[in-house]
Order: structure tokens, then C-alpha cells, then sequence
């Protein structure tokens, strides 16, 4: 069986190492789309059942919308399930790959992190197919992390481009991605509950994927599917508490608040990083350590969390490992080099690491801001950054992460996952 981290046997190179990767692939293992999709749905004579939801389906016609970075993993999940049952849908993912061998479900690829016309385009599209639908069909939603940048349909004169400089503006100021995504809501035609009463009044089965702290499903995606609490006057004054005056006009856009719209709307916590927690912590008790699940919704400066995790190593046993699950922030200067939260964090967990600890923090998408998923901190990325005579402290300094470990070869490889809970944090002790 192949791996998910493709350059396993290069970074393999000691045991504490191949420990630490193969919980990691449990992890990516527990949540791949497809199996948990096909595990999860099924149709047992005139009923679809989803987990322990059931959906009468005779003489209906069923449709499928997926959004975000697990659609086309879940597009072709439903597809081999319904087979003919599916009248048709539309998927837009991030993946750079379209699912050809998808017959019924029209394949949409955007971008991510920023929104483009791409993205606005295949929003328009989702919005137009979803308007068409009647009382009696019934509408499978996928949502998944990365839906809300893919969600882009601003009102004129507001574009995508004025859209990157608001996200931008706030990821440089440590906004959360919650406060994010509010703004983002208020901004565009297709989030904060405008998927669900674009399809009204047709029946939907939201499957939530969540991505995000705590399993807030009116934040995953920016709740596409969910009745909105907030208003655009919390929008704005997110802005004003973190100083930010856009560039271009913001046309702010009220979420639906009719209830109508959410009545006949079931949304499922289908998957969650609990789930990629639960197979690493199994498959870290068959490897002999003994294992505590310190948090599974963190937040915070990538860096300050990195440090943290490596004390409370320093104060455990032998043959244990701590894991974690959520989403930090880095908040950059300008002129900040490239790099990504998660290998920012085994950057700053090198100062303090040692030799029997390891820290491997990852992206459960396969991409932290860049090809690299993650990084590994250990004695063995210290000797390969001495090698290469690099200052862990300057690289960090100027957040140079991914130049880093793409010098000293210890950065994770994935490619995309085709899934998305949050990142997780696997943290060992010899």
C-alpha cells in the first residue's frame, strides 16, 4: 500500500521518525473523503441514510453540491452510490485535477487562499443550478474547508480582487479564521446561509466537514447552509478592531434571516479532526507510547504554540506522545518571507527541542500555504540546518520557513489530500 506522505522513506531515517509518520498517515488515513463518504451513505431500498439520518427517496430527484477542498473526493463517493439515482450536480474544489471519471457531476476548480474570477464564475454557477431546484428533490450538500474562498460572488462594484486585499489585510493582522469568515459572510451573495435558501424549497442534506475550532458548522465554509446570527455590523466593527480600511469600497451584503429558507435544511457533522485524532492515538498505543489528546481545537501564534508544545514534552515521560488538532495564526510583517503555520511551528520548537523529542506539526489538506503539508523538528532537522549552516532564529525571525526545510529536505510532502479537519500537531518523546 502507497503512502500518503510521499517522501515517507526519505524522512524516515530513525524511529522515532517512523513512528511519527505513521501516525501521521493513520490520521490521513481516518479521513479520507471517499472511504468515509462511501462508509457513511447508503441507499437501503427507497432511503438514503447518512449516518443515522434517513431520507425517503422514492420518485425524487436527488442532486449533489460539493464545496470546498473534499468536493470531488465526495462527488465521486455520491456518484458511485446514487449511480442512477443522481439527476446531476456540480462540484468546486481546489484540487488542480478534475474528476474525469465523474459522468453526471460538472467539475469546477478554483483557487485558494485568495478568491478569483474562476471562483466567482463557478459560484455563479452553483447559485444558477441550485435556483432551478423544486419541493420534491432533494439536494446533497458537501462543505468542506476551503469553501469560503472558493465562494466568491461579491456585489458590483466590489470584485474578487478587492475580496484577496480584505482576507489579506486580516490574515496579516492575526485575525481568527471565526472573525474571517464573518466579514467574508457579509461580502458575498453564496455564504452565511445563501446555499441553503438558493436551493429552497427543495430539501438538503448539508455533510459538514469541518475544518475549524470547536466544530462551529456557521464558520466551516462560512456556514453556506446554516442560518447566520451574525449581521454586517459585526462585519464592520471586526474590521475596526483590527484597523483596517480597505482599499477599495466594501459592499457588504445581509445574510438570509428568514427561517423558510433553514426549515426543511439537515446539516450533519459528517467528519472531524476527532476522527484523524482517535486512528493516531490507536495507532500510536500499537506502537507502545502512551498517548494524551492535550487539545483539539488550538489557536494561537504559530510560533508561541510551537514552544509550548515542546515544554510540556520536555515535562513527560518517556514513550509518550501529545496530540493536537486545530488552527494557528502567524502575524507577518512587512516583507515577510514565504512559509506556512505549521512549519513555522516546528521552526520555533527547534530552539528548545531535544535530542529525544520530535514535534511534526501538518496541514490535514496537504498544503501549508505551500507544496509542503508540515515539517518535522527534531535532532535530525538541527543537524541538517548545521550542515547547511542555517539560524533556526533568522529563518524564524523573517518567517522563512518554507526556505528552511526545503534547504535541510525535513518538510512534509502530500500533495492535496482531498481532505480537510483542521491541522494536527503529533508530538513524540523517545
Amino acid at each position: 500500500m502507497g503512502h500518503t506522505i510521499q517522501n515517507f522513506d526519505t524522512l524516515a531515517v530513525n524511529e522515532l521518525r517512523r513512528d511519527a509518520l505513521a501516525i501521521a498517515e493513520a490520521g490521513y488515513e481516518a479521513v479520507d473523503t471517499e472511504k468515509v463518504v462511501r462508509g457513511k451513505v447508503q441507499v437501503v431500498g427507497e432511503e438514503l441514510r447518512i449516518g443515522d439520518k434517513s431520507f425517503n427517496i422514492k420518485g425524487r430527484e436527488i442532486y449533489f453540491v460539493g464545496v470546498g477542498k473534499c468536493a470531488f473526493d465526495g462527488a465521486e463517493a455520491i456518484e458511485k452510490i446514487l449511480g442512477e439515482k443522481l439527476a446531476g450536480g456540480v462540484a468546486l474544489d481546489v484540487s488542480l485535477i478534475a474528476q474525469s471519471a465523474l459522468t453526471k457531476i460538472e467539475t469546477y476548480i478554483g483557487t485558494h487562499p485568495l478568491p478569483s474570477e474562476a471562483n466567482v464564475q463557478a459560484t455563479t454557477r452553483i447559485m444558477e443550478f441550485l435556483s432551478g431546484r423544486e419541493k420534491n428533490d432533494l439536494v446533497i450538500m458537501l462543505i468542506s474547508g476551503g469553501g469560503s474562498t472558493l465562494l466568491c460572488l461579491p456585489t458590483a462594484p466590489m470584485t474578487c480582487v478587492d475580496e484577496s486585499a480584505l482576507f489579506e489585510g486580516l490574515t496579516a493582522h492575526g485575525a481568527s479564521i471565526q472573525d474571517i469568515n464573518i466579514v467574508r459572510k457579509h461580502t458575498s451573495r453564496a455564504r452565511g446561509g445563501a446555499l441553503a435558501a438558493a436551493a429552497y424549497p427543495a430539501e438538503v442534506a448539508a455533510l459538514i466537514i469541518s475544518d475549524v475550532p470547536e466544530n462551529d458548522i456557521a464558520s466551516i465554509a462560512s456556514g453556506p447552509t446554516v442560518l447566520d446570527s451574525t449581521t454586517v455590523a459585526d462585519a464592520k466593527a471586526i474590521l475596526a478592531t483590527h484597523d483596517i480600511t480597505a482599499s477599495a469600497p466594501i459592499e457588504f451584503i445581509e445574510t438570509p434571516k428568514e427561517q423558510k429558507y433553514f426549515e426543511r435544511v439537515v446539516n450533519v457533522l459528517f467528519l472531524t479532526n476527532q476522527d484523524a485524532l482517535s486512528a493516531m492515538q490507536t495507532e500510536a498505543e500499537k506502537r507502545g507510547y502512551a498517548v494524551t489528546i492535550a487539545d483539539n481545537h488550538f489557536s494561537g501564534e504559530a510560533r508561541e504554540l510551537g514552544r509550548a508544545v515542546v515544554e510540556k514534552l520536555h515535562s513527560s515521560q518517556s514513550k509518550t506522545v501529545l496530540l493536537y488538532a486545530g488552527e494557528s495564526t502567524v502575524t507577518l510583517p512587512p516583507h515577510a518571507g514565504t512559509g506556512g503555520r505549521n512549519q513555522e511551528m516546528a521552526l520555533a520548537a527547534l530552539e528548545t527541542l531535544r535530542d529525544d523529542e520530535l514535534i511534526l506539526p501538518f496541514a490535514s489538506d496537504g498544503h501549508d500555504n505551500t507544496e509542503h503539508a508540515g515539517a518535522i523538528g527534531d535532532s535530525a532537522t538541527r543537524a541538517h540546518a548545521e550542515a547547511h549552516n542555517l539560524s533556526v532564529t533568522e529563518y524564524l525571525h523573517a518567517h522563512r520557513s518554507y526556505d528552511f526545510f526545503t534547504a535541510t529536505n525535513d518538510a512534509l510532502v502530500t500533495s492535496y489530500t482531498g481532505s480537510n479537519v483542521s491541522d494536527l500537531i503529533i508530538a513524540l518523546k523517545r
